[in-house]
């Protein structure tokens, strides 16, 4: 079955649009198999945010906000860790956390989250049949 990639954002407040349509798309473009659905995730604390909002309708992707405790429920895998967003959030990674938790059970990071001009970037893969790919 074709996978399907959650892409999980981070970003500072004012991001601009560009910088995150820029960073997604080379994370996709890298991506090893070209996924068969993705939706854009992050911390239910962005959802005021103009910018992400506008570059995820660029992107043509939903953009889907999740709780806290959903991120946190992932912080054990996450690969990396933000010193920013521990210390503002209590999560060790934006991207990382949204990514996992948005593919739901059984996904796995592509690998460590991307960053760019204020904005992290990460991808979690699961195939269509909820199993790692």
């Amino acid at each position: 079955m074709p996978d399907i990639v959650a892409v999980g954002i981070g970003c500072r407040k004012r991001s601009a649009r560009a910088d995150i349509v820029a960073l997604v798309r080379s994370a996709l473009a890298d991506c090893a198999t070209p996924p068969a659905a993705h939706r854009l995730f992050t911390l239910v604390d962005k959802r005021c945010d103009g910018e992400l909002a506008a570059a995820a309708a660029l992107l043509d992707l939903e953009l889907v906000f999740l709780s806290r405790e959903a991120l946190a429920a992932q912080a054990p895998r996450c690969l990396t860790a933000s010193p920013a967003a521990q210390r503002r959030f209590g999560l060790p990674s934006i991207a990382e956390a949204a990514a996992l938790a948005g593919a739901g059970a059984g996904a796995r990071l592509v690998g460590p989250r991307r960053i760019g001009k204020g904005v992290t970037c990460a991808l979690a893969l699961v195939d269509a049949e909820g199993k790692p790919s």
